[in-house]
């Protein structure tokens, strides 16, 4: 069984692009139950479908798989949920980690999140500066309730 097991962040403003490459993600979903969620993705120029379990602390079961860039794009104009989510990542390596800085376009435009995968959830890592605050435990963070309740809707005390 596969887990994963990540901590997510805010991020203090910055201009991303100059930290490293970046690639371009769409991903919607099928599911969005609390038991599980079922996600297609395009990133850059592959398509995925992820099944994902309940969020136990920052651990979930978790399978992933590529699938044809074609289907997963006619999934997501058709088949699910609107609005997608609609980012730009950037892979930044860190002291013997890579954090995914996910800077939120569309709906969710102004939101930036950093993610890192863990080995075990007590793994105890080095935060860069840029990092602002952990929110691996507020799921209005979750790109699963972003697609159902973005960022743009969320009241100023954010």
């Amino acid at each position: 069984m596969a887990k994963e097991i990540e901590r997510k962040f805010l991020v203090k403003p910055r201009n991303w692009s100059e930290l490293g490459p970046w690639l371009k993600i769409r991903q919607g979903y099928l599911c969005t139950a609390v038991e599980r969620t079922v996600r297609v993705r395009t990133y850059g120029e592959h398509g995925y479908v992820t099944i994902k379990g309940k969020t136990s602390g920052i651990s979930r079961d978790e399978y992933d798989y590529e699938i044809p860039f074609g289907d997963a794009t006619e999934i997501l104009d058709h088949l699910c949920l609107q609005p997608l989510i609609e980012k730009t990542r950037y892979r930044i390596p860190f002291k013997g980690h890579t954090f995914e800085v996910d800077e939120f376009t569309g709906a969710n435009r102004g939101l930036t999140i950093a993610e890192v995968e863990l080995d075990s959830p007590d793994e105890k890592i080095e935060l860069p500066d840029w990092i602002d605050r952990d929110v691996s435990d507020d799921p209005r963070y979750f790109n699963s309730n972003l697609a159902q309740k973005p960022f743009s809707t969320w009241e100023e005390s954010n």
